[in-house]
């Protein structure tokens, strides 16, 4: 059963896993090396560059700053991701499958740079019309894409599902 499952790691699904995870893990390094703390950087008339920390989750919600809260996200967030793994193995759909990947990438890649001192690294300031929205990585980004992909696929089969009945 366990094999058959694993099987649907194929179609270079790994492989794209590991190039997502590797792209985010970079451009943090990056932004670490290159970007000054808190100095926003002219980039893209949306985006600009603003490396902050952030030891919350996304918005920075639960943004505590202390070491329960730190581990306690870590562990939370482990465990998410291993669901959000099972239903990617338990997936039919190949839609869907890459939406969860894309969830699965983001959830790693923001655990990965967790795991030393508690803290992602955000660097992309979303600002349309100068109205600062968010700062993000590529990891939030695959996960939000993801969620957006994921959720449309979703309303699409109750959809074909609700006009099959009819």
């Amino acid at each position: 059963m366990v094999m058959v499952k694993l099987e649907n790691l194929s179609k270079g699904y790994l492989a794209t896993l590991c190039f997502l995870i590797f792209v985010d893990y970079v451009s943090k390094i990056i932004a670490l090396n290159h970007i000054e703390a808190f100095q926003q950087n002219d980039f893209l008339p949306l985006i600009d560059f603003l490396l902050v920390f952030n030891s919350g989750i996304a918005f920075s919600f639960l943004d505590l700053n202390n070491f329960v809260s730190r581990y306690i996200l870590l562990i939370f967030i482990f465990f998410i991701t291993l669901y959000f793994f099972k239903i990617f193995l338990d997936e039919k759909n190949d839609l869907k499958k890459r939406a969860l990947l894309l969830i699965i990438s983001g959830a790693l890649g923001n655990l990965i740079d967790r795991l030393p001192d508690g803290i992602v690294t955000d660097f992309l300031h979303f600002k349309p019309f100068d109205f600062s929205l968010f700062i993000f990585n590529f990891a939030d980004a695959y996960i939000t894409i993801g969620a957006i992909i994921f959720i449309f696929s979703e309303l699409i089969l109750l959809k074909s599902k609700n006009e099959s009945k009819n």
